[in-house]
């Protein structure tokens, strides 16, 4: 999209009127912070913090199950079958399942807004195709209906799925890293500077200083013998004789120079804060273990109170997507037990003696084939709410 047609497209859009301060990002390509750094979705992705908790979100969401449910005689029935069935399971001829939707959480994750237009190459086929969400402006009209544009052009509301994020005013998402950009932009200021402070050679390891008067190739000379005495783990702990008046001056690292270590640390917990992930998922352990039972309840902290919420956004989506044939949609975090063997066992087995799984419904979520007897489900001993206890478990039939 040109400079030209995205500035008549910010006309086009309440969302960006002439008099918004963030006009000036349509020109420059980033909102300027304090540090003295432009900051927006795509120069974020250089602080190695915001690449890893985008893809950490991105990736975990898109790679678990994604089932379309429907309601069949009052018991919820996993559609396989069907338009909606497809769409959701293949919704793009070039790209995978995978690959579409973690596109679609990393552009909410960048940008707070997701957009998938909707395409129907035949009846019984419709696909999903990722809009890059600098392409769309949203809005509403008089009559409160939603409106958009994709590159300044008009298109039908109903072609488009739109996924917001947190947001204030009910149509569009807020981008988390416009909003954090301060801190964002001092992260991206401590990289550079400590790139600079390294390329500078402001880190060199000492100076060779002489009373005498050195030519170029006296300088030369000079420095090839020293480093021939000095490199190498043959010439640890050797003395060194210097003569002609030469001294070395041993250097260090300023104390200003640093702290960018200390603040590029604090900008990881920055980031780790932003997002709602424990540091240790940004590879920041140093005040926590790697292994243990607390890194093991922050793990499922993350999947309760960070994950979540971000699959409820897509499968109500979703399911407004596929309500014309009265279906939802579900992602089934039981998914991120499949690295965990004696987790996943232990949960199938649980809900086997509570009789809410049988075994081909058990062999099913491992994609196995079923077993013949494998569709009966066991009532527990002793429940007492399902009746008169049995001095025997009794085979109920699903």
């Amino acid at each position: 999209m040109t400079l030209l047609r995205r500035v008549f497209a910010s006309l086009e859009s309440p969302q960006t009127p002439l008099s918004a301060p963030n006009i000036v990002e349509l020109f420059d390509g980033g909102a300027a912070t304090n540090a003295g750094v432009r900051v927006n979705e795509k120069t974020s992705l250089g602080m190695p913090a915001v690449w890893r908790a985008v893809n950490l979100i991105a990736g975990t969401a898109a790679s678990l199950p994604l089932h379309v449910f429907r309601n069949v005689d009052d018991a919820r029935v996993v559609q396989r079958t069907g338009w909606a069935a497809r769409t959701i399971e293949d919704p793009h001829p070039d790209m995978t399942r995978f690959e579409v939707f973690e596109t679609a959480f990393g552009h909410v994750a960048l940008w707070g807004n997701a957009y998938l237009a909707l395409h129907w190459p035949r009846p019984d086929r419709r696909e999903l195709w990722p809009l890059h969400p600098s392409r769309v402006r949203v809005g509403r009209s008089s009559d409160g209906v939603k409106v958009f544009t994709v590159d300044g052009e008009p298109v039908d509301p109903a072609t488009i799925l739109h996924v917001p994020g947190f947001g204030y005013d009910g149509v569009c998402g807020v981008s988390p890293i416009r909003a954090a950009r301060q801190g964002v932009g001092l992260a991206l200021a401590a990289e550079e500077f400590g790139g600079r402070l390294f390329g500078n050679g402001t880190l060199a390891s000492g100076v060779l200083q002489t009373e005498q008067r050195l030519s170029p190739e006296q300088a030369d000379i000079l420095q090839t013998r020293w480093r021939a005495k000095r490199a190498g783990l043959a010439h640890a702990h050797e003395a060194i004789v210097l003569d002609s008046g030469a001294r070395f001056q041993q250097l260090s690292i300023p104390p200003g120079d640093a702290q960018f270590v200390e603040s590029r640390r604090f900008q990881i917990s920055e980031v780790a804060r932003m997002y709602g992930i424990p540091p240790h998922m940004l590879m920041d352990t140093e005040k926590s273990t790697s292994w243990g039972t607390g890194i093991e309840q922050q793990g499922i902290g993350f999947v309760v109170y960070t994950l979540r919420p971000w699959l409820t956004r897509f499968e109500q989506r979703l399911s407004r997507l596929v309500r014309p044939i009265d279906a939802y949609v579900r992602f089934s975090v039981e998914g991120l037990l499949r690295g965990d063997t004696a987790a996943r066992g232990t949960f199938y087995r649980q809900l086997w003696e509570l009789g809410v799984l049988s075994t081909n419904e058990i062999r099913a979520l491992e994609e196995m084939d079923a077993v013949e007897g494998g569709d009966v489900r066991y009532r527990p001993l002793n429940m007492g709410l399902l009746g008169e206890p049995d001095p025997q478990q009794t085979g109920v039939t699903a």
